[in-house]
């Protein structure tokens, strides 16, 4: 499979982009916020792929970061939920704007995205409710901002998500731990205090 294409940009439409990699132009169907980050036409870029096959069509989707490949390729686990819906909502909303919608359980910020109606945005926050913190997404809940993937504050995150607290409530714990630890708290310290805020 297609995982990273680096190469130039040679052409972008409403939503799509094609990507010049050695002489091979491939087609990719991005969110806007991905084809804001490309740049100009001309220069080098790097998209990360997701190649999808059906019966009778096959599309590469293109994405500026590996995180809202991930974003795109949990959004269509959700039955209603084709390439297309994922990409508007990622078109009108941050990774950290859906991850937070779906950790709070906010239907009506996903419904702020074209073609997806209050029952399929609804639908969605249920179903990735308990997945949300699982990605990363830079946004913040309950205006806690959430731990950074790769430091000890992970390690921590997972700790506690080991214990059985859900994934968005372990992100948040922790997150308030290490706002009043510091940044180089020590991933054990950060577990100690997250899971007194989490229990509380």
């Amino acid at each position: 499979m297609i995982a990273k294409l680096s190469g130039r940009l040679d052409e972008t439409g409403e939503d799509w982009a094609i990507v010049d990699v050695q002489g091979v132009g491939y087609l990719v169907h991005c969110s806007s916020t991905t084809l804001s980050a490309l740049g100009e036409i001309g220069e080098g870029c790097t998209v990360h792929t997701d190649l999808q096959v059906s019966e009778n069509d096959m599309r590469l989707l293109g994405f500026a970061e590996s995180a809202e490949r991930d974003w795109f390729r949990l959004l269509t686990t959700v039955q209603g939920v084709g390439s297309k819906v994922a990409l508007a909502i990622l078109s009108a909303l941050s990774i950290g704007e859906v991850r937070d919608a779906c950790a709070g359980g906010d239907a009506a910020t996903v419904s702020r995205a074209n073609g997806v109606g209050p029952k399929l945005a609804a639908r969605i926050v249920n179903e990735l409710k308990d997945k949300a913190g699982a990605l990363p997404g830079g946004g913040s809940i309950g205006g806690a901002a959430l731990a950074p993937k790769g430091a000890a504050s992970s390690d921590a995150v997972s700790a506690l998500q080991n214990l059985g607290f859900k994934p968005a409530i372990a992100a948040q714990a922790v997150a308030s731990a290490q706002a009043e630890l510091g940044k180089g708290a020590k991933e054990g310290d950060l577990i100690r205090v997250a899971l007194k805020k989490a229990a509380g």
